[in-house]
């Protein structure tokens, strides 16, 4: 197969995931198309359009065809398929006809004839059908937290008084749950590898369905743990033996040991935190109205939208890609390196991440096909994160970590009172 094949296949992968690009994804695809794919930006912007992509505002695939969320069960299965089958009948036969006359929306005829094969095939399969209708629910779920601000409290942690969260900043913008995430949709991925660089624990590869969820965007930076240890002083490094500060068995006493005192290395405020454990990451995203994330929302949200790859954009690696390999030595700033497919930033390199599972080598055995996690329900681990000394997940590799350390489906693990210079985390929050 060409790269510029390898490309087109990507495309359409990623088109089956989100319809509708940002500019901004536009750019990172059209980037890609050139440092991976090897392929012109003119050439790679030619498929991008080919392929029916929507940069901007997301079309409703029920409003395409006259319909709503809720025809479905209105109108009854057999007759909403019919529906569907003849308005795409005659909507395509329009639009053939039309030969080359520009549409009043900007799109050519032969982009609105994609659209609507799109459209025909989400709607007649029930199950893209429903991932498709919690994809736009999300949507607008996105779009109006921007809109009411009132929302933003009503999204937060429910356990959080308002006197805390007035606390934290004033700036309403600051305390937007959403801000500087994306949103992962939910569907089902493989997950583990079967690879020749694979490891027992990454078997058996298995399919796994993960609801809608945000991911931060980037890994929790020392300046945003520096807000976290100013409100919650116990958190701070001021020594293991003062009898004021949190017990010792919650981090070791290498906590926060590139600090001094309070404050983080000067310079790297927009670097990811780092020798920090477990329980002190755990305790940051309940400030913040967030969790950590399951093992396996991790690796769908690593895969950025791609099947059976090693990296979150493809099968090769090297340091245009990554902070990885001792290459530079030390973590780097977040955000200086691609995103991947959903936009992520450092989700592999720079530092390893935290996630809620209890380690478990043989967990993909017989875990669960729906939102599986090790060690019992995330409600029941949220409850007793304060008193487990059990071996906790950590995925993605670091600055200091082996190429075949930083794919996907790589798994290590950690005590949860244990700190390292490799490891930091980011958050996420449910839909």
């Amino acid at each position: 197969m060409s790269k510029r094949d390898e490309f087109v296949l990507f495309i359409n992968r990623f088109k089956a995931v989100s319809p509708t690009i940002s500019e901004e994804q536009r750019k990172g695809l059209l980037r890609q198309a050139n440092q991976e794919y090897e392929i012109t930006t003119d050439e790679a912007d030619e498929i991008l359009r080919e392929s029916g992509l929507i940069v901007g505002d997301r079309e409703n695939y029920f409003t395409v065809f006259g319909l709503t969320v809720e025809s479905p069960d209105n109108m009854g299965e057999d007759a909403f398929i019919t529906h569907v089958e003849q308005t795409h009948k005659e909507l395509y036969t329009t639009s053939l006809r039309a030969g080359g006359l520009p549409r009043p929306d900007g799109r050519t005829q032969e982009q609105w004839r994609t659209l609507l094969n799109q459209t025909r095939d989400v709607l007649i399969d029930r199950t893209k059908r429903n991932e498709y209708i919690t994809f736009i629910q999300n949507d607008t779920v996105e779009k109006q937290i921007g809109k009411d601000s009132s929302l933003i409290y009503e999204l937060s942690d429910p356990d959080e008084t308002t006197h805390q969260k007035s606390d934290r900043n004033d700036n309403k913008d600051d305390l937007d749950p959403y801000s500087d995430m994306v949103l992962i949709p939910a569907g089902e991925f493989v997950m583990g590898s079967n690879g020749i660089e694979s490891t027992k624990e990454e078997n058996p590869v298995h399919s796994v369905h993960v609801d809608a969820f945000y991911m931060d965007k980037y890994p929790v930076t020392n300046a945003q743990y520096k807000e976290f240890i100013n409100a919650n002083p116990q958190w701070r490094n001021l020594g293991l033996y003062n009898i004021q500060l949190i017990l010792r068995k919650y981090r070791d006493s290498d906590y926060l040991k590139n600090w001094f005192k309070d404050n983080y290395p000067s310079g790297k405020d927009d670097h990811p935190v780092n020798w920090v454990s477990w329980h002190a990451a755990m305790a940051y995203a309940k400030w913040v109205g967030k969790r950590l994330p399951t093992e396996a929302e991790w690796e769908k949200a690593a895969r950025g939208g791609l099947v059976s790859q090693k990296y979150p954009w493809g099968d090769t690696i090297d340091t245009g890609n990554a902070n990885f390999d001792n290459r530079v030595g030390e973590t780097t700033s977040v955000g200086k390196y691609p995103t991947n497919g959903y936009g992520l930033c450092d989700i592999v390199g720079n530092v390893s991440e935290w996630c809620l599972d209890v380690w478990d080598s043989e967990f993909y055995k017989y875990a669960e096909s729906h939102n599986p996690i090790s060690g019992g329900s995330i409600e029941s681990i949220l409850d007793i994160s304060t008193k487990s000394k059990k071996y906790r997940v950590i995925r993605g590799g670091s600055w200091f970590s082996a190429d075949r350390e930083v794919r996907v489906s790589y798994r290590d693990r950690l005590a949860a009172w244990k700190t390292s210079s490799r490891v930091g985390f980011r958050c996420v929050k449910p839909i």
